[in-house]
């Protein structure tokens, strides 16, 4: 992805709201699922974390992108972007 793509999504990621949060519980299967189906949906989406989450933003921005094999666009304060490209059917 090149610089200008990722500013791209950046841009359009400030007017959408988080529609995931991640609490105090680890993340679960059921949440990934849940993220991996809003990707193919949306393409990009926004997801807070808590602050009495056990993983910082950062760890749960990574962990998530391999788990569902998107990209993390940014990732401010306890919020992050990711981005999937929909798949062709």
């Amino acid at each position: 992805m090149t610089g200008k793509e990722r500013a791209e999504f950046r841009k359009q990621a400030n007017s959408i709201s988080a529609i995931f949060q991640i609490g105090k519980g680890e993340i679960s299967d059921a949440m990934l699922d849940s993220i991996d189906e809003a990707l193919e949906k949306r393409e990009l989406i926004k997801i807070s974390v808590l602050e009495n989450a056990e993983l910082s933003a950062r760890d749960a921005s990574e962990m998530i992108a391999a788990a569902t094999g998107s990209e993390v666009i940014q990732c401010i304060g306890r919020k992050f972007v990711l981005y999937r490209k929909k798949q062709e059917q």
